[in-house]
């Protein structure tokens, strides 16, 4: 497919879509690589030269991805000064839910009193942010909402195998959200392009459950992230490039015009060579997954939040984003930045280093 016949360039004359309210929410509890050293046959070294990551954030007892989402949209909302009240509907990308149904958005719906919302979720792993944000996005150039609130809500360390030393490094749990709303032709925030892309031929390449599900060995409990970690790198590469570059020429633009590239934070060596292919240099795309580790569908909002935080983005900005994930599902998404501030909670809550030790499940 061509950019000239893309999916995903809006009309001339469509409303404009403005990201008005980002957030993010992190669970205290913080995972180490030397504590992981004492539980799995690894090393900081070998974490950190292969992915990048040095800790990562892991969900207590009492949180789920609801509670962290309701604490994302909470920052969000005061973000863009906008009431639970006022938002017409609730997205959320997730491959981790509270529970089958009913959907995590419609959990943290009635957490916020949202109360005129629709809720529902969206599964296309650590793309979903993007899938459930280029949704959202849609339902407000297409009149069916006025405010919608996207958010990406994991707990990933609830399927992660903590005796696979190759997947329970990568994973970490977390939140983010943004508030979307109809702009006018005089004030800065759009939707410029966006592509998504899948495919399900690759799928055992990177799965959790399914029919593949017996060939699971170890811990009673599953299902558990499997992963083939080097043909995943190859793929996630390639596709995050040309769906970058599709993007960007969608938009009308060139890589230069690029202020900022928020990518999916899954393992640096990944981000590196996209942000190579695409020529883009290292001081213009966000990472923070040291810290956090791979948050699925939240690590593109949680990283999104910290670099408005930063003051990393102007109004009029272009800010490209990139995700890739199971399924094999992938996409990309360039958006013209509104001008947003951070309200209160829009930063890492204060960081209680427990000492428990961490429970293999």
């Amino acid at each position: 497919m061509t950019p000239a016949d893309g999916p995903a360039s809006p009309p001339p004359g469509a409303p404009r879509v403005r990201i008005t309210g980002v957030g993010h929410a992190v669970p205290s509890r913080i995972l180490t690589n030397a504590e992981l050293e004492r539980t799995v046959e690894t090393t900081d070294e070998w974490i950190t030269e292969r992915s990048g990551i040095r800790e990562r954030r892991i969900a207590g007892p009492a949180e789920s991805s609801s509670t962290l989402g309701t604490a994302a949209a909470r920052a969000a909302l005061a973000s863009a000064d906008v009431a639970a009240g006022d938002i017409d509907l609730i997205v959320v990308g997730t491959s981790t839910p509270d529970g089958v149904f009913p959907a995590t958005a419609s959990r943290i719906q009635d957490a916020l009193g949202a109360r005129r919302a629709g809720a529902f979720d969206v599964n296309a792993a650590c793309a979903g942010f993007l899938a459930a944000l280029s949704t959202g996005m849609q339902f407000v150039a297409g009149g069916g909402a006025r405010r919608v609130l996207v958010i990406g809500a994991e707990t990933m360390s609830r399927i992660v195998d903590w005796t696979d030393r190759n997947t329970c490094v990568l994973f970490g749990d977390g939140a983010g959200a943004v508030v979307l709303e109809r702009g006018t032709a005089s004030e800065p925030g759009a939707l410029e392009s966006f592509v998504m892309r899948s495919d399900g031929s690759l799928a055992s390449l990177l799965y959790c459950g399914g029919p593949e599900a017996p060939a699971i060995a170890g811990s009673p409990g599953g299902p558990y992230i499997v992963m083939d970690g080097r043909n995943v790198f190859r793929q996630a590469v390639t596709a995050m490039s040309q769906a970058a570059a599709e993007a960007v020429a969608l938009a009308g633009l060139r890589v230069a015009d690029i202020a900022l590239c928020v990518p999916h934070q899954a393992n640096a060596r990944i981000i590196d060579a996209v942000a190579r292919n695409l020529g883009l240099p290292g001081e213009r795309v966000f990472t923070n997954l040291d810290r956090f580790g791979n948050t699925s569908s939240a690590s593109i909002p949680i990283a999104l939040s910290e670099a408005t935080a930063q003051g990393r983005l102007r109004p009029g900005d272009h800010l490209l984003m990139l995700a890739f994930g199971g399924g094999l599902a992938w996409g990309a998404m360039v958006v013209e930045w509104a001008g947003v501030r951070t309200g209160p909670g829009s930063v890492d809550a204060p960081v209680a280093r427990a000492a428990e030790p961490l429970e293999v499940r």
